[in-house]
C-alpha cells in the first residue's frame, strides 16, 4: 500500500466490516461464511474509501457514512464473486486466495454474491442515517449504478462482446462495467449530503474521469503485473479476448492515456473542490501509480 494512501480511512472501513453479521441461525451460517470469506479477503477498499474521502471533502464526518460506504464494498465483493465464476471470467484466484466458488462451490458462491447485494441495501436502509429523501436518492443511485444501465449492463456488453468498435465503445463498456460503481462511491455521498446541482455535476465529472483512470491502469497491470502482485491471475483479459485499453491502443499508448487521464482527473477534482480535498487527491494519485 502506498504511503500516501489514506490508510486511516481504509482501517475505518475494515473495522466496520468486521462487525457485520448476516445469518440469524445455524442453518444459514455456511452462507454467511462464504459471504465473509470474500468480503473480508482484504484489498485496498478504494470504493468505500472514496466515499469516506468525499464526505470529508464536503465537510462531513466520514464515520457518518460508514454504513453506505460498507454497502458499496459489499456490492463490489458480490460483483467479484460472480465475475470469477466459470461462466464469467473463470478465475480461480482473487485477492491472493482461492476464489469463492473454488472454496465453497459454484452454487454457494452464486448465493453468497446474491446475498451480499441484498444485504448491502438492507444495511443502507436500516443503519445509514440521513434525511429520508436524500437517503432514498442515494440508494436509488447505487441501484441504478449497478443495474442494467450500469455495472451489470456493462458486464453483459462484455460477455456478449457487443461493444461498438473504437474508443467510444470501449469507454461505454468500461464506463458501465467498472466506472459506474466508482462514480457511485462519490456521487451517492454527494446526494446523501444534499449538495447543490453545480457541486453534484462537478463531483460527477471528477468521479467519471477517475473511473476511466482506474480502468486504464487496471488494463495495464493485467499485462505488466504478476499473479502475486495482483492477487489474481495476470493476463486474464488477454486469455478471454477482452477489449482493453492495452489491446485497443498498445501498452505504450495506454500508458500515455493514463497520464492524460490522471491530469484530467486532478483538474476535475480541483473544480469540484477548489479549496482542496487532500484525501481525494491522494486516492487519485494512488490509482494512477498503483502496482497491484
Amino acid at each position: 500500500m502506498s504511503a500516501d494512501y489514506p490508510d486511516d480511512l481504509r482501517e475505518q472501513v475494515d473495522n466496520f466490516l468486521r462487525q457485520l453479521t448476516f445469518a440469524d441461525g445455524a442453518t444459514t451460517a455456511g452462507l454467511e461464511e462464504a459471504m465473509l470469506y470474500s468480503l473480508m479477503a482484504g484489498g485496498k477498499r478504494i470504493r468505500p474509501v472514496l466515499s469516506l474521502a468525499t464526505a470529508s471533502a464536503l465537510g462531513a464526518d466520514p464515520r457518518e457514512v460508514l454504513p453506505f460506504a460498507a454497502a458499496i464494498e459489499m456490492v463490489h465483493s458480490y460483483s467479484l464473486i460472480h465475475d470469477d465464476l466459470p461462466a464469467m471470467d473463470d478465475d480461480d484466484l482473487r485477492r491472493g486466495k482461492p476464489s469463492c466458488h473454488v472454496a465453497f462451490g459454484e452454487d454457494v458462491a452464486i448465493l453468497a454474491g446474491d446475498a451480499l447485494y441484498a444485504e448491502a441495501f438492507n444495511l443502507i436502509l436500516t443503519r445509514q442515517q440521513g434525511e429520508p429523501r436524500l437517503l432514498l436518492d442515494a440508494a436509488a443511485e447505487l441501484a441504478a449504478a449497478t443495474g442494467v444501465n450500469g455495472m451489470v449492463g456493462g458486464q453483459y456488453i462484455d460477455v456478449e462482446a457487443i461493444a461498438v468498435d473504437g474508443p467510444e465503445g470501449l469507454r461505454e463498456l468500461h464506463g458501465r462495467k467498472t466506472g459506474r460503481l466508482i462514480n457511485a462511491s462519490v456521487e451517492c455521498i454527494c446526494l446523501l449530503q444534499g449538495v447543490d446541482a453545480d457541486s453534484l455535476k462537478a463531483y460527477r465529472d471528477f468521479a467519471r474521469e477517475l473511473g476511466i483512470l482506474f480502468q486504464i491502469v487496471d488494463d495495464i497491470l493485467d499485462v505488466t503485473g504478476s499473479d502475486d502482485e495482483l492477487g489474481k491471475p495476470s493476463g486474464s483479459d488477454e486469455r478471454h479476448g477482452k477489449r482493453t485499453y492495452v489491446s485497443e491502443f498498445g501498452l505504450a499508448q495506454a500508458n500515455e492515456l493514463a497520464s492524460v487521464s490522471h491530469r484530467q482527473t486532478r483538474e476535475a477534482l480541483a473544480k469540484a473542490a477548489p479549496k482542496g480535498a487532500d484525501q481525494l487527491e491522494r486516492i487519485t494519485d494512488f490509482i494512477a501509480s498503483r502496482d497491484s
